[in-house]
């Protein structure tokens, strides 16, 4: 039914329009963002103008299920179907790309094409203009709004700053880090763990009183917070842009944080409010553990055997070790309760699998199937002496393997960084196909040795199985040949 806006409540009730096959446009947002409530008004307008269309509003930190399908990180966020697959999305408050963007899908315009707001109907070009001046309103207001909020007792006040400075590194979350409650509180986490930093953790899903004064505390509206020193360095998005950048392991750095791989404990919280703190174990079961943990070089604390798992998060671990031919040992926590209870303790660590690395904990499945994707394990595997040492040509060779369509580009294809790189990607999803990616701006050593591996100077880089395609020009003339996808599909 056209015409008019949707809200969904689940991910079948998504998935079940998306399969339908007609252009679907979802609409991300949270009822605390000024942008998505500007934004949200164009929505409702573009459904009138496109009846043939199908539009969906998500609230993203109300349903994580759905924002982490769609691998939404902030609001507002636009993901367009059609045909039963994600054609686009779109992230931030842009008007202009909204209107164009829902045309394509709808099919008013062709892809490549910009259309004009009068091309739009009415409706959509009148609105995209008030959309503009709305939010221009609020990023001037915004401006003026940089003190701490007034409002605050004298004792929540003061509790909220105890908080933020019982850890140099503290992250206000939903949920725990080892079961967060959002996709946002989730990715924080994983970048923080990536960053090898002890933190601290207080989940405000426990504690209304705390979740709403720590708004007008940091006049910062939403959760996750991140803390360094007692000062804000902001959400989900910002930690996310600072790690990528190296910005934060400067900033952890400048402010005297440990950030080696030496760091075995992980302040987390303890899912009632509360910030976690060890509790002493007995001499003689802290020398047990240590010295289980320590009896292989990888070790792997997990439910059931490798052969025989007895939980599908340690079948995950298992299968990436596999997978990366490393070799392991295991030990059964449902066979000893004394071990199973008090490794949690010695490693501040409240659930199972636990891997070891030399000693070190790294996580569990969530994690190291995080570092796995981004080569992350690998690396430390080699580092550490686990594996034997990888030279660039085995590098480059397991990158451009780690996909069937594999691309390397300037970016990421959600934020690419040169017109050629985000050409390619939108041709690749515009052909339906599912593709890897790697930003070969984040490492200077596969950006210079792939131009020598392939012998093709330039990005972005296409890859199918292993062989290069080439770079824009061939994609793009694939493309209008109408054999992108064939080729690809061989």
């Amino acid at each position: 039914m056209g015409g008019s806006v949707r809200d969904v409540k689940s991910k079948g009730e998504v998935d079940e329009v998306v399969a339908s096959g007609s252009p679907v446009i979802l609409h991300f947002w949270a009822s605390w963002c000024e942008a998505s409530k500007h934004m949200d008004q164009l929505f409702s307008h573009l459904s009138t103008d496109f009846p043939n269309a199908r539009f969906l509003r998500v609230e993203a930190e109300e349903q994580p299920e759905i924002s982490e399908a769609y691998s939404v990180s902030a609001v507002p966020f636009f993901a367009f179907c059609k045909d039963g697959k994600t054609f686009d999305t779109l992230e931030g408050a842009d008007p202009s790309s909204l209107a164009n963007k829902v045309a394509k899908v709808a099919g008013s315009i062709n892809p490549g094409e910009s259309a004009s707001p009068a091309s739009l109907g009415m409706a959509a070009g009148a609105s995209v203009l008030e959309t503009v001046k709305e939010l221009a309103k609020d990023n001037d207001s915004s401006k003026e709004k940089n003190q701490v909020q007034p409002g605050l007792s004298g004792p929540l006040k003061k509790r909220i700053q105890q908080l933020v400075d019982s850890n140099p590194v503290m992250l206000f979350m939903k949920g725990t880090p080892e079961e967060p409650k959002c996709g946002f509180s989730r990715k924080v986490v994983v970048v923080l763990n990536e960053e090898r930093v002890k933190f601290g953790s207080f989940d405000v899903l426990s504690d209304s009183e705390v979740r709403e004064g720590l708004k007008k505390f940091s006049n910062w509206p939403t959760f996750p917070q991140l803390y360094c020193k007692g000062e804000l360095l902001g959400g989900c998005d910002i930690a996310i842009a600072m790690h990528e950048s190296g910005e934060l392991k400067e900033v952890f750095k400048d402010h005297g944080i440990d950030t080696t791989n030496e760091a075995k404990e992980k302040e987390s919280g303890n899912g009632k409010g509360g910030i976690s703190k060890s509790t002493d174990l007995s001499t003689t079961l802290s020398s047990r553990l240590e010295s289980l943990v320590n009896s292989s070089a990888v070790m792997l604390f997990m439910k059931g055997k490798p052969d025989e798992p007895k939980c599908g998060f340690s079948r995950k671990v298992v299968e990436i070790l596999q997978q990366e031919n490393v070799p392991f040992e295991s030990f059964d926590i449902l066979t000893d309760e004394e071990v199973r209870q008090g490794l949690k303790v010695y490693s501040n660590w409240s659930s199972y699998p636990q891997l070891y690395i030399k000693g070190e904990l790294i996580g569990g499945s969530d994690i190291v199937l995080e570092m796995q994707k981004s080569g992350e394990l690998r690396k430390n595997l080699h580092e550490k002496g686990i594996l034997p040492a990888e030279t660039i040509q085995d590098r480059l060779k397991n990158l451009i393997a780690s996909s069937p369509v594999m691309l390397f580009m300037k970016g990421t294809p959600d934020a690419p960084r040169c017109g050629f790189s985000s050409r390619v990607a939108d041709a690749l999803r515009q052909e339906g196909l599912n593709f890897g990616s790697f930003d070969i701006l984040t490492d200077e050593e596969v950006r210079q040795g792939l131009k020598v591996y392939s012998n093709w100077p330039t990005y972005p880089q296409l890859y199918y199985k292993s062989e290069l395609i080439g770079g824009h020009d061939i994609v793009m003339e694939l493309r209008n040949n109408g054999e992108l996808k064939s080729t690809l599909s061989e």
